[in-house]
């Protein structure tokens, strides 16, 4: 039986579609800017996001680094959320590699930061008149949408515009990163433009390998300026990926608007799943909370606990990630809405209400 995979949308494999532009690629060494396809990537992407430059990158770690990196100075402080995947999920790299300090935010249940709390946070320190010696300068604001540890939540424009605002009113040399990984989930749930959502933030990262179904891809974008320093540091980082336009035509496929908007299916699957949860004995969802394509839920009950309940649904073909106390289904194209179904039984088989 081939298993449900649950566990993420980065599971995803590349369709027929995708293999036969992968064959029929134009390639050129890309790090010369020699590849034709990543070149017509790149300008779709930043078209998509309303920058005026972008830059493809192996993953969503790195294109996250980079973009603080190019905009926050060895020795400074960025802000984050305190559940943000920067924060939380990206193996110290901001400690070792782009040596800043980071000062965490709370978040409320959407992922939105407090407006008031962002200005409060901000440090004037060396290096700037009247500034303490005593603490690094905050240089960057870091956001993520949607919100992967607090349910794919989603922020809309002018949540995250009263972030920026906030933090620009207190110093205006800070710069704002979003960290859109899914990005097109939050736009798709809205209704509104990628480009929207982008417009407060100096540099925006996407990935093409979750939701979007590509096999491999983030992209950088921003100022021209930034992406130039965005080449030399994926130079650094080990990214250059010479002849990638065999990737970027998976990434040209994903960014099409029909496959955009096919993202409202995984959306509505993952409602269906929170829903069929939520009548189960021993489990906490709440479906109302599920906007995008990614479900939180708990399980207390006396078989065990949440990694029990992993076991137990991968022993019946559907995996999903215990996260601590919670566990984590996300929703992607390869799950059709009858293997949804399918995996609500088997949890109901798991839990004694066959």
């Amino acid at each position: 039986m081939t298993p449900i995979d649950l566990r993420s949308d980065t599971v995803t494999a590349p369709d027929a579609t995708m293999r036969k532009a992968m064959a029929a690629a134009e390639v050129g060494d890309d790090v010369f800017g020699d590849d034709p396809t990543v070149r017509r990537l790149e300008e779709r992407a930043a078209e998509r996001i309303g920058k005026p430059a972008a830059l493809f990158v192996p993953s969503g770690c790195m294109a996250n680094l980079i973009a603080v990196m190019a905009q926050a100075p060895a020795g400074s402080e960025i802000l984050v959320g305190s559940r943000s995947h920067i924060h939380t999920a990206e193996a110290g790299a901001y400690a070792r590699l782009a040596q800043v300090n980071k000062w965490p935010l709370a978040e409320d249940a959407q992922g939105r930061l407090d407006p008031d709390a962002v200005r409060a946070a901000i440090h004037v320190g060396y290096g700037l008149p009247g500034g303490n010696s005593h603490l690094p300068t905050t240089s960057l604001l870091c956001l993520e949408n949607t919100h992967n540890f607090c349910g794919g939540a989603v922020q809309n424009a002018a949540d995250m515009r009263a972030a920026a605002d906030a933090a620009r009113s207190r110093a205006p040399w800070i710069k704002v990163h979003l960290d859109g990984a899914r990005l097109f989930n939050a736009a798709v749930a809205l209704g509104v433009s990628s480009k929207s959502l982008a417009e407060a933030a100096d540099s925006v990262s996407f990935c093409l390998s979750k939701g979007l179904g590509a096999p491999v891809g983030s992209l950088v974008c921003g100022s021209r300026d930034l992406i130039v320093q965005a080449h030399a540091l994926r130079k650094m980082l080990g990214g250059g990926m010479r002849q990638a336009g065999v990737l970027a035509a998976c990434g040209l496929l994903a960014l099409e608007e029909d496959n955009v908007a096919r993202l409202a299916e995984d959306h509505a699957h993952a409602r269906r799943l929170a829903e069929g949860l939520a009548a189960l004995p021993g489990i906490s969802a709440d479906p109302a909370a599920v906007r995008t394509n990614i479900l939180f839920f708990e399980y207390r009950g006396p078989k065990g606990d949440a990694a029990w309940l992993q076991r137990a649904l991968e022993a019946e073909g559907v995996r999903c990630l215990a996260l601590g106390a919670r566990l984590r289904m996300v929703t992607h194209r390869d799950v059709s809405g009858a293997q949804i179904d399918e995996a609500l039984r088997a949890a109901a088989r798991v839990l004694g209400k066959a």
